[in-house]
């Protein structure tokens, strides 16, 4: 990896835009927490504290060094991180260590603190792939490649978190397609990822059933269908303007899952159209300096990583948008910034301190 010389600012645009987003976040997280936090705990602002003190908190900090960190060092660590990232996914079926939580096993615990290892692998795993194939050559690199999603698949699909997992492997791909590797590696991994799919379908039908119900709501009206069918309720309760911050009624335990995969829903009913396309227009500028950083940074591993911490982020969000104005199907993909999550949002803003750093090298 070559030399860089840092300078002395970062693009002030993409810090206000993520600034925009996590007040954002605060604010709908906030809304729409309130009456949960307040049957379950008793008092108004349980979720929103736990999500400002163990994910908001700690994420800033996170993104502040890494915004000052080499990246030299990033490149040099890059296998350290992933090994412990994978240890670390293999830990939640240590019992003691592992929390399940609705069928899941997909947490850590240890003491007070308890964290999502998928979203330290998807970070560590991009730092990773991005040192992997800024190098010159691409002997073995694909059977590498492989290596690494075959093994983090295994203990994804067992938690199971087959939606982290397809993001990964997504955001893998085209990181993978863009580096410039033989046209032929990329096809087999599409193959195989296809390929995958087919047998996660067949292992678990419910999977299939979800795209059955996202063509078809009816199907499973009391089911996957009804948060569709809420979801879709609350997103056009919102008319233009909006009903207003904390007047949602689909949050009033109409809409399944309200604070994490359906906040979107609960944001589009408050702050109406308007809201809802200020919210996309700033995924879109997030989107707009990703790609003009990665395309203007001249080191390869630099380039590689802004690319795939950009569409990392913006893919989730607007497969939880898609989902919840239904135009894709459900996968459980929380939103970027806003989604309750102390884990997410740690690994978001990581990957923001990491865009800051490489936008002062260009």
């Amino acid at each position: 990896m070559a030399k860089i010389s840092s300078h002395q600012n970062f693009d002030y645009i993409l810090f206000w835009v993520c600034a925009i987003l996590v007040v954002l976040g605060i604010i709908a997280l906030t809304s729409v927490s309130v009456d949960s936090s307040l049957e379950i705990f008793g008092i108004p602002y349980y979720f929103i504290s736990h999500q400002l003190i163990y994910g908001l908190a700690p994420g800033i900090l996170l993104a502040f060094l890494l915004s000052r960190l080499k990246i030299e060092k990033l490149y040099k660590w890059a296998i350290i991180f992933l090994l412990i990232s994978i240890l670390f996914l293999g830990l939640v079926f240590v019992p003691q260590l592992g929390i399940s939580v609705g069928g899941a096993t997909r947490w850590l615990k240890f003491g007070p603190v308890s964290f999502q290892p998928s979203e330290l692998f998807k970070i560590s795993f991009f730092i990773y792939l991005a040192a992997l194939l800024s190098k010159d050559t691409f002997s073995n690199r694909l059977f590498i490649f492989l290596l690494i999603i075959g093994a983090a698949g295994i203990f994804l699909v067992l938690q199971p978190n087959v939606g982290t997992l397809g993001i990964i492997f997504l955001v893998a791909s085209v990181t993978y397609f863009l580096s410039n590797a033989p046209v032929l590696h990329t096809l087999l991994i599409f193959l195989l990822g296809f390929s995958s799919v087919a047998v996660l379908t067949k292992i678990a039908p419910y999977r299939f059933n979800r795209f059955l119900v996202f063509l078809n709501p009816e199907v499973d009206p009391i089911g996957i269908g009804y948060q569709i069918k809420q979801a879709l309720i609350a997103v056009g309760s919102g008319g233009i303007t909006g009903l207003g911050f904390g007047m949602s009624v689909q949050k009033l335990g109409f809409l399944p899952e309200p604070m994490t995969d359906a906040i979107f829903a609960v944001f589009a009913e408050e702050t109406g159209f308007i809201g809802s396309l200020i919210l996309i227009i700033l995924f879109s500028l997030f989107l707009w300096r990703g790609f003009y950083i990665a395309r203007m940074v001249q080191d390869k591993f630099q380039k590689l990583l802004c690319l795939s911490i950009t569409f990392w982020i913006v893919l989730q969000a607007f497969i939880n948008i898609g989902a919840m104005i239904g135009i894709l199907p459900l996968t459980g993909i929380p939103l970027p910034f806003m989604s309750y999550g102390g884990s997410a949002i740690i690994a978001e803003l990581a990957g923001v301190g990491i865009l800051l750093n490489i936008s002062r090298n260009i």
